[in-house]
């Protein structure tokens, strides 16, 4: 017995140390900087939304609250930012308008089939402004945003920026819808705790946890990129959707996984976000500061091979003709070392800056050459897009293009014969008109309508023929909602589809 009491203590020490390191890990960390703020828009600016960069989720159904807890509630996150996560479909009448440049699967061929996908999203703005990736909405004709409530509306692509995968979207909504608060994912640390909530292989609103694994991953640009890579399951469908951490703040944007294991996903940082909407909201798209050469850092390895003048900077490799570089006379191994006496620490720092001023603008760069310092005018020019990439539009909208045969629903209908009848195994005290043409971009095609079923009434008015149908339909308003009351052939049964007209 006398042996037992000291195990006994010792036991408990051990347990009471164990709970002690579960418990200070939960514990948020108070003493971050605050949350970004985008800039001031010229036109009505986005009411964006923030929060205290230590405000934590007290309990599901309460309001966020400044402190400290114990552990992490993600349950209360979920519950307070599942109202701002939306989803959304996206169809192309080109069936090679839907393959994402930077995502592509292999497809079985379809004969031509319109090509669909759908990702996720967030509100931002209260009045409907949606973020989402670019690659989600890339080529579609038709955009549809469905809501937490179960609306479904017809989006607005309002903004582009293939570079780093981002796309502003808005809906037409006569009340204010909730939106995410925005954090600063320039305070994330590898192994801080994180969660996704978006709509992974259709299944929609579903949350995953784990912790952020990297900051500043490369991916597919060098340049630009600086992937926030997280073990929080992400699957396809999930594109677009929040990161999100303890603090209930968005940190990012889920935009890529792996294709060689499955814990492995990637989110774009929302402050890298936050900075280009601006230019999203104003222009429709991002015009980024570009001088056209290639840069290396400057590692301790080159430092000594080249006997370089400073230990600091952003080294030269090469200079393609007929870029700003070019025309400025850098050459390869200088060294910058400064832009507009700011101190280029490395050559991403140098990139960022270049990127973040407007072109046309002129810098001043300090380089030094063969051990002898000197300074560089260079006017910078738009960076290119890639080859892949369509532009935007001169408004950076899409709206669907409509067919005057297939009328305001999207579809096209003629009455039926008696060969039609029999060929159908249609009942034979049915009445209506088939619906022999779908547009893939339309109304009744996104109410999941289809060829070859036969329309019985709408909005209860019986339609016998297609003189019938044309006559309701031509009294249609738009943006109305149309119950389309349907016999399908092949189910053998009848059902009502809620189809809503495009607002004019």
């Amino acid at each position: 017995m006398k042996g037992l009491v000291p195990s006994l203590v010792a036991l408990a020490a051990m347990v009471s140390f164990l709970l002690g390191l579960v418990v200070a890990g939960g514990v948020p960390d108070g003493t971050r900087r605050g949350v970004v703020t985008p800039a001031a828009l010229e036109t009505r600016p986005l009411s964006i939304h923030t929060a205290p960069a230590d405000s934590v989720p007290m309990s599901a159904g309460q309001p966020f609250q400044t402190g400290s807890i114990v552990g992490v509630d993600f349950a209360a996150v979920a519950a307070h930012i599942n109202g701002a996560v939306v989803n959304i479909d996206a169809v192309a009448r080109d069936p090679r308008g839907r393959t994402p440049r930077r995502f592509q699967r292999e497809m079985p061929d379809d004969s031509g089939a319109p090509r669909g996908g759908s990702g996720s999203g967030f509100i931002i703005d209260p009045a409907g402004f949606i973020l989402t990736n670019h690659h989600v909405i890339e080529g579609a004709d038709r955009v549809t945003v469905t809501l937490s409530d179960g609306r479904s509306l017809l989006a607005t692509v309002v903004g582009i920026d293939p570079a780093i995968d981002v796309a502003l979207l808005q809906v037409d909504v006569p009340d204010l819808l909730p939106v995410a608060p925005l954090g600063d994912s320039n305070s994330l640390r590898a192994g801080e705790w994180v969660c996704a909530i978006g709509n992974p292989l259709g299944y929609v609103h579903s949350v995953t946890v784990g912790v952020v694994s990297f900051l500043g991953r490369k991916l597919f640009d060098q340049s630009l990129d600086a992937f926030i890579q997280t073990d929080a399951a992400i699957s396809f469908g999930n594109s677009g959707g929040p990161l999100i951490n303890s603090r209930g703040q968005v940190v990012g944007m889920t935009t890529a996984i792996s294709s060689q294991a499955s814990n492995i996903g990637f989110a774009i940082p929302i402050s890298q976000i936050i900075d280009v909407l601006p230019q999203l909201r104003e222009r429709g798209r991002v015009a980024r500061g570009y001088a056209g050469v290639v840069l290396t850092a400057a590692t301790p390895q080159l430092q000594a091979a080249l006997t370089l003048a400073r230990d600091r900077g952003a080294l030269v490799q090469d200079v393609p003709p007929e870029t700003p570089a070019s025309r400025a006379g850098l050459r390869p191994y200088d060294l910058i070392t400064a832009i507009d006496d700011e101190p280029v620490l490395s050559d991403e720092t140098l990139i960022r800056q270049v990127a973040g001023r407007v072109p046309g603008t002129v810098i001043e760069l300090e380089v030094w050459r063969e051990q002898r310092r000197m300074t560089v005018s260079l006017k910078l020019t738009e960076r290119p897009l890639p080859p892949t990439v369509r532009p935007a539009s001169s408004n950076g909208g899409i709206r669907p293009a409509q067919g005057s045969e297939q009328g305001p629903l999207g579809m096209t209908v003629r009455d039926i014969d008696a060969a039609t009848a029999r060929r159908f195994s249609l009942p034979e005290d049915l009445t209506g008109v088939m619906i022999v043409d779908v547009d893939s971009a339309g109304p009744a095609h996104q109410a999941r309508v289809r060829r070859g079923q036969v329309v019985i009434e709408l909005n209860r008015q019986r339609v016998g023929s297609a003189a019938e149908f044309l006559r309701v339909v031509s009294v249609l308003a738009p943006g109305a909602a149309v119950a389309v009351y349907v016999f399908d052939p092949l189910t053998d049964q009848r059902a009502i589809h809620s189809v809503v007209i495009d607002p004019s």
